[in-house]
């Protein structure tokens, strides 16, 4: 079945290593950011987590934000 016209596309949700590639980080930073409660995953495949894109540009963000504070 193809999308409705009247509902939105879910979000793409992408593994770990993407999701660092595309935010510019290392691999170890997404799954940091899990661990200290700043990105939670929005799905998995198999023992991958997969996150949406935003969410990770947000952690990203946010991370920023708290190192220019510290």
């Amino acid at each position: 079945m193809l999308s409705s016209p009247h509902l939105p596309a879910l979000p793409a949700l992408i593994p770990g290593p993407l999701a660092a590639e595309e935010a510019g980080v290392a691999p170890a930073t997404i799954r940091k950011w899990v661990q200290l409660g700043h990105l939670r995953a929005a799905g998995k495949a198999g023992r991958a987590q997969l996150f949406r894109l935003e969410d990770v540009f947000a952690a990203e963000r946010a991370a920023r934000r708290r190192s220019r504070t510290a």
